[in-house]
């Protein structure tokens, strides 16, 4: 099954709110989180997507800050789900 296809058994609905949550207007996180998007979050479990929605409610800074290696979660599911966003950047399949 390609990422096409698995985003497409996503909850439609779901997705839609989760691609508008990943426009924040800063270039830098609308690219880490559209690529992410769409291909890293169909390899999430239903925990680790719920993180990821978790992460979007973050403000820009810190999001920032997380993807980039400059800050560390206390959060040990937002800490993976961040560095699974960074290898997912470094490493897209």
């Amino acid at each position: 099954m390609t990422t096409d296809e698995q985003l497409a058994s996503t909850d439609v609905e779901a997705l839609r709110r989760l691609r508008w949550s990943c426009r924040r207007g800063m270039l830098e996180l609308d690219l880490l989180l559209d690529a992410f998007l769409k291909h890293g979050f169909v390899k999430l479990d239903a925990r680790g997507r719920e993180t990821f929605e978790r992460l979007l409610d973050y403000p820009d800074t810190t999001l920032l800050q997380l993807l980039m290696g400059q800050m560390q979660s206390s959060d040990r599911d937002v800490a993976h789900v961040v560095e699974f966003i960074r290898q997912t950047a470094r490493h897209p399949s």
